[in-house]
């Protein structure tokens, strides 16, 4: 099986990847990179810069945050939290291609021989400009991805809320 082959498999499980067609899928092969990570690796930081999209191809990731970062409190009061663990076909990074900011959260490898691919921003974008279609059904799949993000943590900061007030 071709490299190529073998990221369009891949490729084609992530949901921001739906409804593209195999064609569109090996041009966005073109500009994957593949990367091994061992659990407990750190992908990157939250509020460090940002510039690729990642898909899970094998293993698992927790995505983190610091409480720290917006309280008032001595920050050695918090420790990270797990606020979701990605697994293979989930992609995470997704705000860097609309924003290019800093990174809302930090991305730890949870298994040992976990492989992400690995989509840089500029190409893709360039691809969307390029190929519009392929970048329609892109951000359409990428919004559609973000929406259910956001409405998945309202509900757990809602829970969380009633928890807090029914104490």
């Amino acid at each position: 099986m071709t490299e190529t082959s073998k990221y369009i498999n891949i490729l084609k499980q992530a949901d921001i990847f739906d409804q593209l067609s195999l064609v569109q899928l090996g041009v966005i092969s073109k500009l994957c990179q593949e990367k091994m990570f061992e659990a407990g690796d750190t992908i990157f930081l939250e509020s460090a810069h940002s510039d690729e999209l990642y898909i899970i191809a094998q293993g698992e990731v927790d995505i983190m945050v610091n409480p720290s970062l917006v309280s008032d409190k001595s920050s050695n009061q918090f420790s990270p939290v797990t606020i979701a663990t990605l697994r293979r076909g989930q992609s995470f990074g997704e705000i860097a291609l609309v924003d290019n900011g800093l990174r809302s959260a930090t991305a730890i490898a949870k298994q040992d021989k976990t492989r992400l691919l690995i989509i840089p921003r500029d190409g893709l974008m360039l691809l969307c400009d390029s190929h519009p279609e392929l970048g329609y059904h892109l951000m359409y799949n990428l919004a559609s991805d973000l929406a259910l993000k956001i409405r998945t943590n309202n509900l757990l900061i809602r829970g969380e809320l009633i928890l807090r007030s029914s104490k």
